[in-house]
């Protein structure tokens, strides 16, 4: 654990060391407020939760956190400082992790820093607090799945153009694989058992089942397994720089 808080601690200081993060943040508190508002007329409904503010959470990920996976992997390959930290004397493994949790912290902090709509819901009515609570956490391990996609593609190119293009369209497909359109289009040559597994991959479906305070363990083990497999595939992907 000392070696992953120490990539870790790396990883943090560079985010806040740039303008990355900042801007960020206030990219993604603007579009979050902004669809709240707007598309999801948080006033008009006229009811007591986030479900406004929450539903869209999905989308935005699918093109903020690809911003921030793109450059795990893909600049320190590009730099070739790759081959020197697979040098240090740490293993693939928590130079995955530490990387990682850097990553899901820092949108774990864009995220928490949405705190003023919860407020805000707070002094406008009675909501409740148990449902909102499990949306965020919901959202937070939702970060975490796309973080982790993102990461591995990150690691099997050289290119952050390239990783973001590619983790932008994999995350795409894995939050509308229960969409309407996609369903009929595997419909017509799928068999039922294939179309519910491509249904039970959607991000949307499991999402939706916790922001209306619904906490099933099948949408708890999908998001951990999603991001166990990612990690390791992230690892794998990076052990072929291993004596290089």
């Amino acid at each position: 654990m000392r070696n992953v808080l120490t990539l870790f601690k790396r990883e943090m200081t560079s985010y806040f060391a740039t303008p990355l993060a900042y801007i960020f943040i206030v990219i993604f508190l603007l579009m979050a407020g902004a669809f709240t508002f707007y598309l999801g007329n948080f006033f008009e409904r006229d009811q007591a939760d986030l479900e406004a503010f929450l539903q869209f959470h999905p989308w935005l990920y699918v093109v903020l956190i690809p911003a921030i996976s793109m450059r795990l992997w893909a600049e320190e390959i590009n730099s070739g400082t790759i081959e020197l930290l697979m040098t240090l004397p740490i293993t693939t493994t928590e130079a995955v992790l530490g990387k990682f949790l850097a990553a899901w912290i820092f949108a774990g902090v864009a995220l928490a820093l949405t705190f003023p709509i919860w407020i805000t819901v707070n002094y406008l009515g009675s909501p409740d607090n148990g449902a909102i609570v499990a949306g965020y956490l919901g959202s937070f391990f939702m970060a975490g799945g796309y973080l982790a996609v993102g990461a591995f593609l990150s690691a099997v190119t050289r290119s952050q153009v390239i990783a973001f293009v590619l983790s932008t369209s994999v995350c795409f497909v894995l939050t509308a694989s229960g969409a309407p359109l996609v369903l009929n289009f595997f419909s017509t040559f799928a068999g039922d058992e294939v179309l519910a597994f491509i249904r039970s991959l959607s991000f949307l479906d499991h999402f939706q089942n916790i922001i209306r305070g619904v906490v099933d363990i099948r949408d708890i083990v999908y998001f951990g397994s999603l991001i166990a497999f990612f990690l390791y595939c992230n690892v794998l992907a990076v052990n072929r720089f291993k004596g290089a």
